[in-house]
């Protein structure tokens, strides 16, 4: 019997055929016009992708990338909630569904999934792209205002992914609010800037003030250690480069890494890492300085030298936004160091 084809290679493969017909000037033409939409201030009442053009463009452009930074704040979030796996789920503002891809490629099997938009012509390419995947056959993809007026039913999990940018602040607040009077896991998503994170920020103020426990990235549900201006939580995921993207951007790598912020909190309580690594580790002779966001609601550096043994060389590997210590080791530092 054959293995299953990965998620993440069937979406590629769905997304693959999406500009057939479209001449590649003007996919990259689209693609331009709507980045500098999203970068610039986008009235509520204004769907940003207008029509089907304009959505196979900027899902084949920016669907892998949010595809793999949904899926790395999941992969967090699951290892803080062993032995839960959601049975029903909501994507707000989900557009061609990416988040909902995600979650199937971190909880695979069919379950009931609503995914909500205000743009029709993302939500029929979604229907689209979604059809090369039969664990989303029984996805309903529904036409839906985010904002203010938005009403969810009860459901395990809600997602919300490079939503809240799109809203205004008391639009968002009214996003968040539903989700946590609807889930029983909520997961947000928004670009890794300054902005992204402030909005994340807010939103997890609200989760908390709501009665949610943060399971990821934070090792805590106490306020954030970050002083406002100085710095900002985010992490990064690696994306394949299609040509649209190599064409859109140039340059000749054929990858790039998609920064982003994210929380995901519960109702239930979960078992967060005892630290994440918030900057990518330093990796210096006999030595591996890691920066650290811990359960004393601080930000420390630690060294990992070869004296630490196997933590060592698991020092040497551990990634930008990884669980610190890794599973298995129940404390660091090991009892009696001083690191």
């Amino acid at each position: 019997m054959n293995a299953p084809v990965p998620t993440a290679d069937t979406l590629r493969s769905a997304l693959a055929g999406l500009l057939d017909g479209l001449p590649p000037k003007a996919a990259a033409q689209a693609v331009e016009r709507l980045i500098a939409n999203y970068r610039g201030t986008t009235p509520t009442h204004t769907p940003v992708l207008r029509d089907r053009s304009d959505v196979a463009a900027y899902a084949a452009y920016r669907m892998p990338a949010t595809f793999e930074a949904v899926c790395a704040a999941l992969e967090a979030f699951a290892d803080a909630v062993p032995g839960w796996r959601p049975g029903s789920h909501v994507d707000v503002g989900g557009g061609t569904g990416a988040a909902t891809w995600a979650v199937n490629a971190t909880w695979a099997g069919a379950r009931p999934v609503t995914v909500l938009d205000w743009a029709e012509p993302a939500l029929a390419l979604g229907r689209e792209i979604a059809a090369a995947n039969p664990e989303l056959d029984g996805a309903a993809w529904q036409r839906s205002r985010i904002g203010a007026a938005l009403t969810l039913e009860s459901t395990d999990l809600v997602t919300v992914s490079y939503v809240l940018g799109e809203l205004t602040e008391a639009d968002r607040a009214s996003v968040v609010d539903a989700a946590a009077g609807a889930a029983q896991a909520v997961v947000i998503i928004e670009p890794g800037t300054p902005d992204g994170y402030t909005r994340v920020l807010a939103a997890r103020e609200r989760l908390t003030g709501a009665g949610f426990h943060v399971a990821a990235p934070c090792p805590h549900s106490a306020a954030c250690p970050i002083v406002p201006g100085q710095d900002w939580c985010h992490f990064s995921a690696r994306v394949a480069r299609s040509s649209l993207h190599r064409q859109v951007k140039g340059g000749s790598l054929p990858y790039e890494d998609e920064k982003f912020s994210y929380v995901a909190a519960t109702r239930f309580p979960p078992a967060p890492a005892a630290s994440r690594v918030v900057r990518r580790p330093q990796i210096r002779k006999g030595q591996v300085l890691l920066d650290l966001c811990g359960r004393d609601e601080a930000l420390r550096r630690e060294t990992v030298t070869k004296r630490h043994g196997p933590l060592y060389k698991a020092a040497r590997d551990a990634e930008w936004g990884d669980a610190w210590p890794p599973p298995g080791d129940d404390a660091w530092p090991p009892p009696g160091d001083d690191a």
